[in-house]
């Protein structure tokens, strides 16, 4: 397979497996027809099986719409799923070691919450892309400190060339206050997944991102 390229992808979604809604393949399919680039299953507590069961799902829609598929922390699942995408975070397994484990042709992500962590994900050896944030803080990410617009501002200095995401608390009604700070690209999750329309809600989001 050739390596997936992040150029033209501007709409990160991470979702859980929507057990509690039932509706996991046709909330996939609204999203993504809506405009949804890269999608990543983020449910913890899952055992490896269970996971990658998820994945096929999650394969399957992202093939049929030309998407990405992003595995989070686990290299191993990585290794059996063969997805587009491994995204770590800081304290996951070292970016050398997943890139030795899994090859040259998955893109890895890391997550940054500090300028410091921002500053080495722009040049760090086998890091194809990097999130910076929490910009607001998230219950997805309980107890961790936002360290706000003035990281991605910082991002924004750095005029890397590698793609970068801003992530945290962003949805539809702070958007163009984060793209003033020199986003281009975001992660999402309530602003879609707690969506009325997914999909309506993440054509917007691809409008504005790419207007």
């Amino acid at each position: 397979m050739p390596r997936p390229s992040l150029s033209d992808r501007y709409l990160y979604l991470c979702t859980d497996s929507r057990s509690r809604q039932g509706d996991l393949p046709e909330f996939l399919d609204s999203a993504l027809a809506g405009g949804v680039d890269i999608v990543q299953l983020r449910e913890k507590g899952l055992e490896a099986k269970q996971e990658l069961a998820c994945l096929e799902v999650f394969r399957d829609a992202c093939d049929r719409h030309g998407a990405l598929l992003a595995v989070n922390d686990r290299a191993d699942v990585a290794y059996a799923a063969r997805p587009d995408i491994l995204h770590l975070g800081q304290d996951d397994l070292p970016v050398p070691v997943a890139r030795d484990l899994l090859g040259p042709d998955i893109l890895i992500g890391r997550s940054t919450h500090t300028a410091a962590e921002v500053s080495s994900a722009a040049e760090q050896d086998g890091v194809d892309y990097f999130c910076v944030g929490p910009v607001w803080p998230t219950p997805t990410k309980p107890g961790r400190p936002a360290p706000g617009p003035g990281l991605l501002k910082h991002a924004a200095s750095l005029e890397t060339s590698r793609p970068w995401f801003g992530i945290g608390g962003i949805d539809l009604t702070n958007l163009d206050e984060v793209l003033a700070y020199g986003v281009r690209r975001v992660v999402v999750v309530r602003a879609v997944t707690e969506a009325e329309d997914p999909g309506a809600a993440a054509a917007e989001f691809r409008r504005r991102l790419t207007g």
